[in-house]
């Protein structure tokens, strides 16, 4: 199955072996920009499956907003801010992708949820961090967009516990890093949970496009 796999999806499998095996660096002696450009891999791989595919249409508006994750990714090592933006803009694309693919009914409940995401992400994000930073302001807006992100995924006509799924996941991951203002950033079972339901959330996303765009041609 592994050898199938590396045949057909050798960018699929370097991706889950890299972001498998990044937590591995923090104990390796290593040059920063190495652990950078190792996590970095984990979801820059993502983003040239995505372009294996096929390198025009919406394949490249996925292969874009998972290249943002990636600089995202790298950004945040260096400052929180600048990573947040281009975390950001990598959001806005998948904001516009999933709008393009609707689904056309929805049930109350799935309705429900998608309306409920942008305003309780945002106000838990807000209430984790308001003593930790200056206000809370800044994760709150940041979570607002990634919410919307996440709302728009799971009543998109993508697959549901698969994209919508990998987006819940990615919130998830953000509320547990924005509690390490509190916790501190040693704790290791904490950093292993950001990290893991992160990537594990954006390949969610990345496999359940792809599968969607394969049947249906574009």
């Amino acid at each position: 199955m592994d050898q199938d796999l590396a045949h057909r999806r050798p960018f699929l499998l370097i991706s889950l072996l890299v972001a498998i095996s990044y937590p591995i660096s923090q104990y390796i002696d290593m040059p920063d920009l190495a652990m950078v450009a190792w996590k970095m891999a984990a979801v820059g791989c993502l983003a040239l499956y995505a372009l294996r595919n096929h390198n025009h249409g919406n394949f490249l508006i996925l292969a874009v907003f998972l290249a943002f994750y990636a600089l995202g990714d790298g950004l945040v090592e260096f400052d929180l801010i600048w990573g947040a933006i281009a975390f950001a803009i990598g959001h806005i694309i998948a904001i516009y992708l999933f709008s393009r693919y609707r689904r056309p009914h929805l049930s109350p409940s799935q309705i429900t949820l998608a309306f409920t995401l942008p305003i309780i992400v945002p106000f838990i994000a807000w209430a984790i961090t308001r003593d930790a930073t200056e206000s809370g302001f800044d994760a709150a807006l940041y979570s607002l967009l990634l919410a919307i992100m996440a709302a728009m995924a799971w009543s998109s006509a993508f697959p549901r516990y698969r994209t919508g799924l990998g987006a819940i996941l990615f919130i998830l991951s953000d509320l547990l890093l924005f509690s390490r203002f509190k916790i501190g950033d040693d704790n290791l079972i904490l950093n292993l949970s950001v990290w893991y339901s992160y990537y594990f959330g954006v390949f969610l996303i990345t496999t359940g496009i792809v599968q969607t765009l394969r049947k249906k041609g574009t």
